[in-house]
């Protein structure tokens, strides 16, 4: 079993260098994968998340998702696969393979995910092998971002028929 050594770094406003080099068995599951970079990170486990396999321009491709969602949906449709029965090997080709994982949908912690080497021999467990910056805390992050702005309704100016807002001259 080879061993394939990624760089996992953590995508953040202040644009510090936080990253960590992971080496990890070709033959292990994406789960362990997960729990390594939360690991490393000291986040929890208790959120949803997803990887998704990119590309050079880092789009989102193939979603592997923590969990089985599909409790319902059409069979014929494509679905995302599960981390627990997803093998690293069945979806790193490439000898630059990028993945996206985004941790917590609701704080959106995005890790931009690269494989930077080969080892003749994988560990029989994940190991953080490179440590860079320091992480935040995971509380750090608001579900909040500021430079999204949504407008309700109630919210919206109405322009009358002479070009004026809705109550402007009173």
């Amino acid at each position: 079993m080879a061993g394939l050594k990624f760089r996992v770094l953590l995508d953040s406003k202040d644009k510090s260098e936080v990253f960590r080099d992971i080496i990890i068995s070709d033959n292990d599951n994406f789960e362990s994968f997960y729990k390594a970079i939360l690991n490393a990170y000291h986040f929890s486990d208790d959120q949803m998340a997803s990887f998704y396999m990119s590309n050079e321009q880092w789009d989102k491709g193939h979603e592997i998702s923590l969990f089985d969602m599909a409790f319902g949906e059409d069979p014929t449709q494509i679905l995302p696969s599960v981390m627990r029965t997803s093998m690293m090997q069945g979806y790193v080709k490439e000898a630059d393979q990028k993945i996206i994982l985004v941790h917590d949908f609701i704080r959106m912690w995005i890790f931009l995910i690269e494989l930077i080497g080969y080892e003749q021999e994988g560990p029989e467990t994940p190991k953080t092998v490179l440590t860079v910056g320091n992480a935040p805390a995971e509380e750090s992050k608001s579900g909040d971002d500021e430079s999204i702005q949504f407008e309700t309704e109630a919210e919206e100016t109405e322009e009358d028929e002479f070009g004026f807002g809705e109550f402007e001259d009173y």
